[in-house]
């Protein structure tokens, strides 16, 4: 399978990434993607972009080096209701892309239940496009549900490249992706590849997860990356 695009990735402004705009859209041009998304960290991450940043998203070109360009955030989930880290307004004026995910530094682990009810309610938010490494063993949740969510919800779920790679801090990856990509056949729930690269020399690696899915012989139809096309058109079906 070639992908076509990466959405969730970070440069200097989250704080605790390498590259700059310019850095990372020369990368992914270089990796030949048509589109490709540089999504900031959220408030609750030490060091990254407060609002005025996001509001000025505006300025950036939406297309860099020949590819698409999108500009938007990863943005923190911070209770057990799913609620999250930027307000409606900001979301919806000035984020072409919106992704969804829990981070240890802003959010109290829950047991299965709890961190499940997170993931769904931010799920259940209309702005919500992606639902970012739902895959960390030390997180726990229940994974039919989170597949029955996205199904319900029209919402993406992230299989995340940078989870599969040795370097990971996060626990189990593989085996939870195993489970996810297994219930999202079954329920015919679409997934994105996305490398949450924090380095240009990360970005177009995407080769964990692309050896994830062939193993597990997963439908190429149920992959958004393999087109533009696919991926907007799942974009649209999550917000109309």
């Amino acid at each position: 399978m070639e992908f076509k695009l990466d959405v969730h990735s970070h440069t200097i402004a989250s704080g605790h990434a390498f590259g700059t705009v310019s850095e990372m859209a020369a990368a992914a041009a270089e990796s030949g993607f048509e589109l490709f998304g540089i999504t900031e960290h959220a408030k609750g991450i030490p060091g990254t972009c407060t609002d005025i940043y996001f509001k000025n998203l505006r300025v950036l070109p939406r297309q860099l080096y020949g590819i698409e360009m999108m500009f938007g955030s990863e943005i923190n989930i911070i209770d057990y209701n799913g609620r999250l880290s930027l307000d409606n307004e900001l979301m919806k004026e000035f984020l072409d892309i919106r992704i969804a995910g829990i981070h240890e530094l802003c959010y109290k682990i829950g047991d299965e239940e709890q961190n499940t009810a997170a993931y769904l309610g931010a799920m259940k938010h209309p702005l919500v496009d992606i639902i970012s490494h739902p895959d960390d063993g030390r997180i726990p949740i229940n994974y039919e549900a989170l597949v029955l969510g996205a199904k319900e919800t029209k919402t993406l779920l992230e299989v995340n490249n940078s989870s599969l790679c040795p370097e990971s801090f996060r626990v189990n990856a593989r085996e939870n992706y195993f489970v996810m990509l297994d219930l999202c056949r079954k329920h015919n729930v679409p997934v994105i590849v996305n490398s949450d690269a924090h380095t240009p020399y990360a970005v177009g690696d995407l080769n964990e997860a692309k050896a994830l899915l062939s193993e597990v012989d997963f439908p190429e139809e149920l992959v958004v990356n393999r087109s533009v096309k696919a991926f907007k058109e799942a974009l649209s079906n999550k917000r109309n």
